[in-house]
């Protein structure tokens, strides 16, 4: 009898939560490191063969519906050619833009343009001449505490900072809450019992980045956060079954906005120096520059739902003419590509254990990543970039612009128990002035002078702020569902209100 994967997972539930308890790391302090850990491409790691296990588990995911997912892939491939066009003729411009003053209208009537892009750029989130004191600001306490870490070290681009006063500021700021309590909105639970909250956010302590012009070593290349491997791993999403549908052969009932599938995910079985394991729905940055296209900025393929289903099928399939035996539309035509079957290997293009997953021409070929991997359009300090926490994104190759370009990462959380976990680990980094427990150990900004303490968050930050890092207690919202007004206590509960 065959089983779909839903049900296979259902089933074997207990198991799988046993083998999820002996291989995920407890939290621990991590070495000192900084965002090269963090990718393989950036570390000059190698990258070794996945072991056999690996192999195992893609036969499972495919098992018994093998030719669904055969005529899933060529209808795909289909779909991937007609918008790549799309995305290449538009460029910057495909990119969703909102306007703070006008969030709820702009929300509604971009809202089907905003889930098929994944992709957005709120205008005037902040003051322009605000958010360009924070870069300045930055530079201050950088040149009062020279010990800071950064990469790379001899020409920082990307500073071991998650506790400066522009950070704090940022994150509090009652502007950037409201927008991101507008942008969860975008996601939904098909659960009304899914113990998430998508009505408060919570603050996630990132990095910042200020690229000088003529930078060539910050060039991260398409990658996508959150895990790498875990996105096929039965103990990682498979937990809630968030690709389900992709690995039965229906991609198009894929569903990128569901929360409830989100919940019972482990994001990070690796413990990963700067590996998440804080739910992000969406990941993102609040600009402190003014900055265009090439002008070291944010590059993305706004195509959330193709681009996922594609990374995660490539692995199950191989060309039958190699890239150098045929021409290039040849190569890339669905008959030239046939289900791996007794020739598949243990390969996920681009995934290691414990970093970042990454993407290239060579290994998936499909997306056509030179071509849609467009720039995010000009942005102008104060502005606010998203991008669902799937979406495939990198960085330009060399900063060609004459200023910096300057950035804070503040991505968007939810209210879920394991997000309440680790707000609570990183409530006491704050105020040791470590780093958050997912990024690389040792003492941070401990020692560093005028690094700001609660009393200093206190006065600056109202209730909604102080909520989100952990300071005040969380209230339901009117509209709640059943599920999300228990998580909140709970969250409560674990915060120790």
């Amino acid at each position: 009898m065959t089983y779909t994967l839903a049900t296979r997972i259902s089933r074997g539930a207990l198991q799988l939560r046993t083998i999820m308890m002996a291989t995920t790391p407890k939290p621990q302090d991590k070495r000192e490191g900084n965002i090269s850990d963090s990718f393989v491409s950036l570390s000059g790691a190698a990258r070794p063969p996945l072991p056999q296990r690996f192999l195992d588990l893609k036969r499972t995911l495919v098992d018994g519906h093998e030719g669904r997912v055969t005529q899933s892939w060529n209808r795909l491939l289909a779909e991937l050619k007609n918008e790549n066009k799309i995305i290449s003729e538009k460029g910057p411009s495909v990119t969703p833009s909102l306007h703070f003053h006008d969030l709820d209208a702009d929300l509604g009537r971009l809202r089907g343009e905003l889930e098929k892009r994944g992709v957005a750029v709120i205008r005037g989130v902040l003051p322009e001449d605000e958010a360009r004191s924070f870069k300045n600001e930055i530079e201050e306490y950088v040149k009062q505490n020279p010990h800071t870490k950064a990469f790379p070290p001899d020409n920082p681009q990307v500073y071991e900072l998650y506790w400066s006063t522009p950070q704090l500021r940022a994150r509090a700021h009652p502007n950037l809450l409201r927008v991101q309590e507008v942008l969860m909105k975008l996601w939904h639970t098909s659960d009304p019992e899914s113990a998430i909250s998508i009505s408060q956010p919570l603050a996630y302590a990132d990095r910042l980045r200020i690229r000088q012009p003529g930078d060539v070593t910050f060039a991260l290349g398409p990658h996508i956060d959150g895990g790498s491997v875990e996105r096929w791993e039965l103990n990682g999403y498979g937990l809630g079954g968030v690709y389900n549908k992709i690995f039965e052969g229906s991609w198009e009932d894929y569903d990128p906005w569901d929360a409830s599938t989100r919940v019972p995910a482990v994001i990070d079985n690796y413990n990963g120096l700067g590996a998440c394991s804080m739910f992000r729905m969406f990941q993102g940055w609040l600009s402190m520059s003014t900055t265009n296209p090439f002008e070291g900025t944010l590059m993305v393929n706004p195509a959330i739902k193709l681009s996922t289903a594609y990374l995660l099928l490539r692995p199950f399939f191989r060309p039958i003419k190699d890239v150098n035996q045929v021409s290039p539309e040849e190569y890339l035509a669905a008959k030239n590509w046939e289900f791996a079957g007794s020739e598949m290997t243990s390969e996920l293009q681009g995934a290691t254990p414990g970093h970042g997953q990454e993407l290239n021409a060579v290994l998936h070929p499909h997306l056509d990543l030179d071509h849609t991997m467009v720039h995010v359009p000009a942005i102008k300090p104060g502005d606010y970039v998203v991008w669902h926490c799937d979406t495939i994104h990198a960085v330009d190759k060399v900063h060609k612009g004459n200023t910096d370009s300057s950035v804070l990462y503040i991505p968007v959380c939810p209210v879920t128990e394991s997000n309440a976990k680790y707000l609570v680990r990183q409530r006491n980094a704050f105020l040791n002035g470590t780093p958050g427990p997912d990024f690389p150990g040792g003492r941070g900004e401990a020692d560093h002078v005028n690094r700001h303490t609660e009393a200093d968050l206190r006065s600056y930050a109202d209730v909604e702020g102080l909520r989100a890092f952990g300071f005040e207690k969380l209230v339901p919202r009117t509209l709640d569902t059943n599920g999300a007004t228990n998580v909140t206590s709970l969250a409560n509960e674990i915060l120790g209100f």
